[in-house]
């Protein structure tokens, strides 16, 4: 038995290794074809590797070996993306990141000014957006959600890793005095509130989605 555990560990290592991509439970199950508890080899990996260069991930129910968070900056390349993300672009990505699923039409209303498709496009090439179905009502508009890719990217295990609007304010990303309800209610302010503008809130919160976006992930 100690052997059948030991060589399961090695090979579950070894495909994560191999995967271009993350890799859920079900997937390493079928593939080392081995009666083991993959889910507590993963855990005994995941602390193995832990204060090593490389570490090892869960992220969306999916594993994968990383670069460890206190040195991909150290090594990071330092070319910049010829394409900078818009404004724009940056914004509506914070709004279907907190309001998700959302429909274009919610996502204009949020922002208070329509955006051409290729924002959108952009979001969907980095792979950081897709559509997930539509939304009942009248004309059935799609909805929009972050993916996988979007998790990974951020280094968030899931969306409820996406700092609450009580972490944002203690930060200084957003005025205290903002209304929470912003947070997945479609709004902004309280009507007391009025000197608070759109645009404030919307480029503190652009500097904590976007500080990585001037480089290549590793």
């Amino acid at each position: 038995m100690l052997n059948k555990n030991k060589d399961a560990k090695r090979l579950v290592e070894a495909i994560l290794f191999a995967a271009d991509e993350p890799l859920d439970i079900e997937t390493i199950k079928s593939k080392i074809e081995l009666n083991v508890d993959v889910l507590k080899i993963l855990k005994e990996l995941q602390s193995e590797f832990i204060d090593r260069g490389i570490n090892l991930y869960e992220i969306s129910n999916k594993w994968s070996f990383r670069t460890a968070d206190n040195l991909s900056k150290k090594i990071a390349s330092e070319v910049v993306q010829q394409r900078k993300l818009s404004k724009a672009t940056i914004e509506t990505l914070a709004i279907i990141a907190y309001h998700q699923p959302v429909t274009r039409s919610e996502i204009e209303e949020i922002r208070g000014v329509s955006f051409s498709t290729g924002t959108l496009e952009i979001l969907f090439e980095l792979g950081w957006v897709k559509p997930n179905g539509r939304k009942e009502i009248p004309g059935k508009p799609l909805l929009y959600v972050t993916t996988d890719t979007f998790l990974s990217h951020f280094n968030l295990k899931s969306l409820s890793d996406l700092p609450n609007s009580e972490e944002l304010a203690s930060a200084g990303l957003i005025d205290s005095r903002l209304d929470r309800s912003i947070f997945g209610t479609n709004k902004f302010a309280q009507d007391d509130l009025e000197k608070v503008s759109k645009e404030d809130i919307f480029s503190n919160i652009d500097d904590m989605l976007s500080g990585t976006l001037n480089k290549k992930d590793n």
